[in-house]
């Protein structure tokens, strides 16, 4: 019980803590958007055209499932970071719509810095 008592007497130390852990999360999503956006690139602009193009369907039989798994973990990473709370629903239908724009996965990653940086003057402040 004594932690309890203490925990609640330092609700400061709390909040860094879910910062710390907001900020990780918020890391974690930008390396798979990265792994999910250069996938997705390689897939639509040469996979699939020399699928197309020159009959050579090896390219996207080797990375359509290679994306496939880029994609579902870059939509469960993005499911974990905003269920953590504090998220727009416009910022959560933005998350899940740059999975599916060759290059919306690069856009997203300054945005997500940005809100890392937020987290980290909110958590000094």
């Amino acid at each position: 019980m004594a932690k309890d008592t203490q925990a609640e007497k330092t609700p400061h130390h709390q909040l860094g803590i879910i910062a710390d852990l907001e900020r990780t999360q918020l890391k974690r999503l930008e390396v798979v958007s990265i792994i999910e956006a250069t996938t997705l690139v390689l897939l639509v602009f040469i996979a699939v055209p020399l699928r197309h193009l020159w009959g050579w369907p090896y390219g996207s039989k080797l990375l359509g499932p290679i994306h496939g798994i880029a994609f579902l973990a870059y939509i469960w990473t993005a499911i974990q970071t905003v269920a953590g709370g504090g998220w727009h629903q416009r910022e959560v239908v933005r998350l899940l719509l740059v999975a599916f724009v060759p290059f919306g996965g690069y856009a997203n990653i300054r945005w997500l810095r940005e809100r890392a940086r937020t987290i980290a003057e909110i958590k000094q402040a």
